[in-house]
């Protein structure tokens, strides 16, 4: 039995916003691995996908399938916003003039790895439940 030849699909065009999207995305991606000390090899392997795939992306080379972002964020410990640069921000109305200190210290706190930030918000508790 003859299995028809089948025609990949044409690739379709990228957008110049796009694939600065995807160069960006893999920046961060890149980044955030280093922050953890693992290497391509040990971040592809648990993503499931080789090495050069995860250096591909790495370069902005490939898109990422959407599907694979979760588990992705999952192994760098961040959530799939902050690894696609779109950490909300304050989605409240604030009010006019500079932030205070207390907002800009919340906002470097989220930059923290999770793990500093569960220690962080620990200590809050602590505090608060004493007060």
């Amino acid at each position: 039995m003859l299995i028809p030849h089948s025609h990949p699909a044409p690739a379709m065009a990228v957008s110049d916003s796009e694939r600065a999207f995807y160069v960006q995305l893999g920046q961060r991606i890149a980044a955030l691995r280093r922050e953890r000390s693992l290497t391509q090899v040990q971040l592809a392997g648990a993503m499931g996908v080789a090495q050069q795939t995860l250096a591909h992306y790495e370069a902005g080379r490939l898109r990422l399938l959407a599907g694979a972002l979760p588990n992705l964020a999952d192994r760098l410990c961040v959530s799939v916003e902050e690894l696609i640069g779109t950490s909300a921000k304050q989605t409240t109305i604030s009010k006019r003039g500079p932030a205070s200190t207390l907002e800009k210290q919340i906002e470097q706190i989220s930059h923290l790895p999770r793990a500093k930030q569960k220690f962080v918000m620990d200590m809050l508790n602590t505090v608060i439940q004493q007060a």
